[in-house]
């Protein structure tokens, strides 16, 4: 009988609740260090829009454009943080102590069972900040007399679904790291790595389009490892784009963030794939 991967994953975040519950000091901690750290980040682009205007160039992010930009960044955060990032990092110990033969052996797809087992419920509040930021941000887009804004139930949705093709993007691009740990033995820097790699997708792609460095940073972190349509696009579906009509090259992009996402999962589970015909049993 095929397994039902919803219940599967309800049992999954049910007991990582009961877990975290458990030790009540220790996630509430947790929970006031994710907040902090949104603060300190919300107080930085606050402190640097005292002197200026804009971030990118003359139709660069204003303000409140930018908080929608940040807002956006801390949902995908949330995400990837709450469902992915702690069992990525597990996956080595799986392999160095021998239990990915559990793994392999039951009747349910073995990404899925590594990447779900347990959900990190601190970093939920992470993305309420930045949904709170986001609804805030935009009703003051709204209230703007210089701007002429739109919105509808459809850009919400629309904005949702990029919103979800970043976090596929950024999962794929953790699995692709935590696959390594097959032929590497032990990763240890996997969150370094993860760092190093989405510290680009934190602001806008405006600000690499600047000189011959800065455009091969754009164009590698657009196309190669597609990290920078993660937050860039749903934030200019309610932000940027919707005060004049759609340029064709910001269509074309929004295009291209489904394409990177779908393209994305299929390399992610590919790798994933060559790298357990290379696992050999801890009993082997």
């Amino acid at each position: 009988m095929q397994p039902s991967y919803g219940k599967v994953f309800l049992t999954f975040a049910r007991n990582s609740l009961i877990r975290d519950m458990s030790f009540r000091t220790n996630f509430i901690m947790q929970c006031l260090s994710s907040i902090a750290w949104a603060g300190m980040n919300f107080a930085l682009f606050k402190i640097i829009y005292q002197f200026t205007d804009a971030i990118g160039r003359e139709s660069g992010w204003k303000e409140n454009e930018f908080f929608v930009f940040l807002g956006t960044i801390w949902i995908v955060n949330s995400l990837i943080q709450t469902f992915f990032m702690a069992n990525a990092q597990e996956f080595s110990e799986l392999i160095r102590t021998g239990k990915l033969d559990f793994a392999l052996l039951k009747p349910i797809d073995t990404q899925f069972l590594i990447s779900f087992p347990r959900v990190n419920w601190s970093q939920v509040p992470n993305g309420l900040l930045g949904l709170g930021l986001v609804i805030v941000s935009v009703r003051q887009l709204q209230l703007d007399p210089s701007k002429e804004l739109f919105f509808s139930v459809g850009m919400v949705i629309i904005y949702l679904i990029f919103v979800i093709c970043g976090a596929f993007v950024m999962y794929s691009v953790m699995i692709i790291l935590a696959s390594t740990s097959i032929w590497l033995g032990r990763n240890q820097n996997l969150y370094n790595f993860w760092f190093y790699i989405t510290n680009f997708y934190r602001y806008p792609m405006e600000i690499y389009q600047r000189n011959g460095i800065g455009w091969a940073l754009w164009g590698t972190f657009t196309f190669v490892v597609p990290i920078l349509v993660v937050s860039n696009i749903p934030a200019r579906v309610l932000a940027q784009p919707l005060g004049t009509p759609f340029k064709t090259w910001e269509l074309g992009l929004a295009a291209y963030a489904v394409i990177a996402a779908i393209g994305s999962l299929f390399i992610s589970r590919s790798i994933f794939k060559l790298a357990l015909k290379s696992y050999r049993s801890a009993s082997s």
